[in-house]
């Protein structure tokens, strides 16, 4: 077989259809020789899913894909990679622009792309900041507002939405006249690690000597303008993703969570403790602690289950608690070597003598956030002094409030 020249893909997502358009349009414009390939899922219900390929100067092909097991997303998986070959093996394709469909989540397709062999050179979410509020806290579900990617979609607006913006390391930022200092700073403090880009009219271009190479990674290089340096987006696009460590960055055991923060009516508590939750306790402040902040993750630790490392994952008043397996600390030597690096390197630099990895660590982010009432029912989940002194065989006999929920 003959090789072929690499293709940089990057994939553009969000829940924020006109800016993901915008930043898509942005690409197409700055980047010469680039295509966008889109997925339309909201034709699946009729039985397919419809592909459309285009550029700058408009449609190039469309197409048809045949739902899978009855899933559009799974349709999509089946007839991304194939298509993506065709473009490369083509040649003549400098960029491959994913742009996904509404409520597609950029990690699951940058990994069907990454294990397919192609290279993913940039993920961006792009998201109008007036409508990150009302998106977080919005609780419906996507099939509701026919957003659903399979009849078996039970995921909501606000737990979608939250992931999307998490994953990526690129922020397409729309220019929203309705955005105030507020709902940038709960941007910025919901994702403090991301490159934000804007893509409006006066989005700055990035520093870089007319006509220079771009690094897209793996080899991969495409060539700027004739005139002009790189625009912001095109560099962001192109300058390399790593899909392993955007996993790990997820990961509830080493995930990249934010840190404390006050500023323009936005708070981020961070809270960190080393004795376990009084199961009962928990479970009866759920809802109190899920509708405390507009976003809250984290990983905690139950009393009567101290190996079980659990996950937290609450947005739009919606709280996810699943089992994220074993701390650590619980696992035997000769099981650590079957532990990704990065977990270890993470639990290492926190380690407790007694207890290990364990640990909670929770991080509310919200306007207008009562830190101190907030504060308060978290310490008064954990055990109190008597129940901590009496000891594990004590811990693991008090009542498993959290069986029933964890079965769902």
């Amino acid at each position: 077989m003959a090789d072929h020249p690499g293709l940089p893909v990057v994939i553009v997502g969000g829940l924020h259809a006109d800016a993901r358009k915008e930043a898509v349009a942005r690409l197409l414009a700055d980047v010469p020789g680039s295509v966008v390939l889109h997925h339309d899922l909201a034709t699946a219900a009729a039985g397919t899913v419809v592909r459309t390929i285009r550029d700058a100067s408009g449609l190039l092909d469309a197409g048809e894909a045949p739902l899978v097991n009855d899933c559009a997303c799974c349709a999509l998986r089946e007839d991304l990679v194939p298509e993506l070959e065709r473009l490369r093996d083509a040649g003549g394709t400098r960029l491959a622009v994913v742009e996904l469909w509404d409520s597609v989540e950029p990690k699951a397709m940058a990994e069907v792309v990454t294990a397919g062999g192609l290279t993913v050179t940039g993920v961006i979410t792009a998201v109008d900041p007036a409508l990150v509020l009302p998106y977080l806290a919005n609780g419906d579900d996507l099939a509701d507002g026919g957003l659903a990617a399979a009849a078996t979609d039970q995921r909501t607006v606000a737990d979608t939405f939250a992931r999307q913006l998490e994953y990526a390391p690129v922020l397409a930022i729309a220019d929203s006249p309705e955005a105030d200092d507020e709902d940038r700073e709960l941007l910025a403090q919901l994702h403090p690690t991301a490159r934000l880009v804007p893509i409006g009219p006066d989005g700055p271009a990035a520093g870089r000597a007319p006509g220079d190479p771009v690094d897209a990674g793996g080899g991969l290089t495409v060539p700027a303008p004739r005139r002009g340096p790189l625009p912001a987006l095109a560099q962001a696009a192109l300058a390399g993703f790593d899909v392993e460590a955007a996993a790990a960055a997820q990961h509830p055991a080493c995930a990249l969570l934010p840190a404390e923060a006050d500023a323009h009516g936005v708070s981020t508590l961070v809270w960190n403790r080393r004795r376990p939750f009084h199961p009962e306790r928990l479970y009866a402040a759920l809802e109190d602690l899920t509708c405390a902040a507009a976003r809250s993750r984290g990983r905690f630790w139950l009393a009567d289950k101290p190996d079980t490392l659990f996950h937290w994952d609450a947005a739009g008043g919606a709280l996810c608690v699943e089992s994220a397996g074993p701390w650590l600390a619980s696992l035997p030597d000769a099981a650590w070597e079957m532990v990704p690096p990065v977990r270890r390197a993470a639990a290492a630099l926190d380690w407790h003598p007694e207890h290990g990895d364990r640990c909670q660590h929770l991080v509310f982010t919200s306007p207008g956030l009562d830190r101190d009432g907030l504060e308060r029912l978290l310490e008064s989940c954990l055990l109190t002094d008597a129940e901590y002194a009496a000891g594990r065989d004590a811990w693991q006999r008090l009542p498993h409030a959290f069986d029933t929920l964890l079965e769902v």
